[in-house]
Formats: C-alpha cells, structure tokens, sequence
C-alpha cells in the first residue's frame, strides 16, 4: 500500500538512503529541510520539501499533518565533549517535537538511535536491546542527549503514541552527502595509518538499516517490539581497518594502539582542543570509545523485521566507489 511518509534528516546517510528506496517503493515523501540546507542531497529526487527545523515544534507539527509515518533521522552525530548546546536542542528537544508532533497527528513514529546509546560489553559478550548499562559507557554529549531521545520516545510510547526505536550500528553506504561514517573509511583509504584502535566496532549497510525502518513504518499493523539493534559484522578496528583498506587497496594498519599510548594521546588532544577553535574529530571522548568494544546483537529486527546484514567488503567498496567519486 502507497504510504505518506515524512522524514526528518533527510540529507543525511540514513534519512537520504530512507527517502531514495521509499521514492523507489512508490511512497508518497515529504522531507522537512532546515532553510540555508544544501539542496544537492535532494536534487532530482521526487520530494516534497518543505522548509522548517526539528528545533521549532509548530513547524514539526505542521509538517507532520496527513502523514502515515514520520522517520525521525535528524541529529548531530558527533563523539566529543563540544557542543552540548545544540546537542540538546536537536537531539533531545528536537525528538520531544517530532513525538508531540506524531501524537498530535496520529501517525507512527521511527526513531533513529544508536548502538552508542546501549550497554557496553566486552571483546567476548555480545550486547543486545536488554542488556543493562556497565557504567563502563563514555559520558559524552552524544550519547548522553541520544539516551535522553530514547527516554523521551520511550515515554510517549508509555502515552499512547505509536512508535518504535532503532538502533543502528556504524554504518557504511552510499549518499554520505557529508560525510558522517565515510571518514573513517576515506582516511584509511587515502592517509596509511600504521596503528588501529584497541577496540572494536559492529558494522552494517545503511540500506539494511533503510530497508528494515521502512518496513516499520509503512507495515500495516505495528511491530511487536518497540526498540530494534540494527548492527552488524562485530569485529575489532584492527581487523576493520585492514578490510577497508584491502578493499580500497590502501596500506593496513600494522598493529593496536596500546592502552598507555592510548591515554598520553586523550591528554594531548585535550590540550589541543584547548587552544583550537572547536574540537577535532580525534578527541579524548573517541579514543576511549575506540577502546571499548561496541559489539551487539541484531537477532530481534533478523526475526521480526526481516533485517539483513550484507556482505561487508561489499558494504566498503560499495561505500568506497560513491564516497571517492563524490568526495574529491
């Protein structure tokens, strides 16, 4: 059946893969795209746009009437310690919006999490949707207002709004407009790094991801569960980073950095950050996450959902060949 879907984020990974297989699929698609965006993500795509912000409720609301669904993917992704403020204002404030919005219009909501937001486990335990926080888990803005959407959604749920969680894990793919994941996989590409992180990672396609959040929400009776892991292939950066870099045809990392290499480096970015007008990408925040390892279980979305994980050189060179035509 030809759904109305609304989309928020829509000129991110996730949100552009949703909307380009939901155009494919047939469905009706509105994105809400903040003024002064770059048009680019959206060109040439059979998009009703319309101009407002996940910051500004009314503008939510407004773009959320006669819509069967809405999928939330808007958010700052960012591992640090900066920008708390608009942290808060988007990912926390924002989902209050969207879910007040959802209820007030009576369609179901689809809010895109991450597996950052979860228990941290260990190299030898596989962590899934129940699984209860270590306190082991890096307190930094992201997952800290990623946890506070969760609870906000979750407590609408508990009033009645029809909605469900997804979890994704690190995902690779084509349309990284900005790119978000894809750096990780161009710096490995395009600048030897001889040493990897000591910790590891779960990784999956973001159209698995897109595929398996439009089911949810152009299905015609809700999901049985409310929250899904949207993970992948678990494995340790070291063994990550020598795929991507295989499959680029880059050179390997040749060993783990060690955990007190690991620590002189967070103090020295600290400092750094200090002096810098905003914070780098490698920060004290993402080095200690780099050491943990982020490994989960999608078992719940592969039984209920169908959810896929495909073939992860597949997912890199795929990834690879958009990222290295669109990121010169």
């Amino acid at each position: 059946m030809r759904r109305r879907i609304l989309v928020t984020g829509g000129t991110g990974l996730v949100g552009n893969n949703v909307i380009r297989l939901l155009l494919q699929q047939g469905h009706d698609v509105r994105a809400l795209v903040r003024s002064g965006s770059s048009s680019r993500p959206l060109t040439g795509l059979d998009v009703e746009s319309v101009t407002g912000d996940v910051q500004d409720e009314a503008s939510v609301i407004a773009a959320c009437r006669d819509m069967d669904a809405v999928i939330h993917a808007a958010g700052i992704v960012k591992i640090g310690w900066d920008l708390a403020g608009n942290m808060r204002e988007i990912n926390v404030d924002g989902t209050k919006h969207v879910a007040n919005a959802a209820r007030q219009n009576n369609c179901r909501m689809i809010h895109v999490s991450t597996v950052n937001a979860l228990a941290v486990t260990g190299p030898d335990v596989v962590a899934n949707e129940l699984t209860p926080l270590s306190g082991n888990e890096i307190p930094c803005n992201y997952v800290e207002t990623k946890r506070a959407a969760d609870a906000i959604v979750h407590d609408a749920i508990d009033k009645g709004l029809n909605a469900t969680i997804v979890y994704p894990g690190m995902m690779l793919g084509p349309w990284d407009w900005k790119p978000s994941s894809g750096q990780m996989l161009l710096a490995v590409a395009r600048q030897f790094t001889p040493a990897a992180p000591s910790g590891g990672i779960s990784v999956s396609d973001v159209r698995d991801v897109a595929k398996s959040i439009i089911g949810i929400a152009t299905s015609d009776e809700a999901p049985p569960h409310r929250d899904y892991i949207m993970a992948g292939h678990n494995l340790t950066y070291f063994d990550f980073w020598k795929r991507m870099a295989a499959v680029t045809r880059a050179r390997p990392p040749v060993f783990r950095i060690g955990r007190l290499l690991e620590k002189t480096i967070c103090v020295g970015t600290d400092i750094v950050s200090k002096v810098l007008p905003s914070e780098p990408i490698v920060n004290s925040a993402a080095i200690q996450m780099g050491q943990q390892f982020h490994y989960y279980d999608s078992s719940r979305a592969q039984s209920d959902l169908g959810y896929t994980v495909s073939d992860l050189n597949i997912t890199i060179a795929n990834a690879w060949h958009w990222l290295n035509d669109n990121h010169k």
